[in-house]
């Protein structure tokens, strides 16, 4: 059986992939990119939250860590209505780091840091070709970075991705 610490790790946003900004037309809303508006039952994007989505998160079999700027507060508010248990957090550093290619995402780096070698997907809204590339050239271990088109969230075509390239990366995983 493969321990959590050989698992390869999915590092999840919330905004975007989990809670999409789209409206049930398909038309972009406009809602605020990555950042929790009032994280409390009241909010009303919580009600775009699909509590299927958690089942199917847990079957990719992978180590699930947040990597959203709800930190905790996607324990406390996300998890429990999409069937998550408490995953870890990425905690993020108070300033983006000097010296950045210009573009570079500023989860990139903590991403690649918190990952150490180990196999890795990203699933966020705002991947761009520059996070590609840096984490290729700086990441010793496979890795998927994987844009989700926000206005529509997690898809099944978006989890044949992942469960595809977690299987290429460790197949036989238990």
């Amino acid at each position: 059986m493969t321990s959590a610490a050989e698992r390869p790790l999915l590092f999840l946003d919330v905004d975007g992939p989990l809670i999409p900004f789209g409206s049930p037309t398909g038309r972009w809303q406009g809602a605020p990119v990555d950042t929790p508006v009032a994280v409390d039952q009241g909010n009303p994007l919580l009600t775009r939250l699909d509590a299927g989505v958690g089942a199917r998160l847990m079957a990719l079999r992978c180590l699930l860590v947040w990597a959203t700027t709800w930190k905790q507060e996607a324990n406390e508010v996300v998890a429990p209505r999409i069937g998550l248990p408490r995953l870890p957090v990425v905690e993020w550093p108070d300033a983006d780091a000097a010296g950045s290619p210009q573009g570079l995402h500023w989860k990139t780096r903590p991403l690649v840091e918190w990952a150490r070698g180990r196999p890795f997907i990203w699933v966020d809204d705002e991947i761009s070709a520059i996070d590609r590339l840096w984490v290729d050239a700086g990441h010793p271990g496979p890795s998927l970075l994987h844009r989700v088109e926000p206005a529509k969230g997690l898809v099944d075509a978006d989890f044949r991705a992942l469960a595809g390239w977690l299987d290429a990366v460790a197949p036989g995983r238990p």
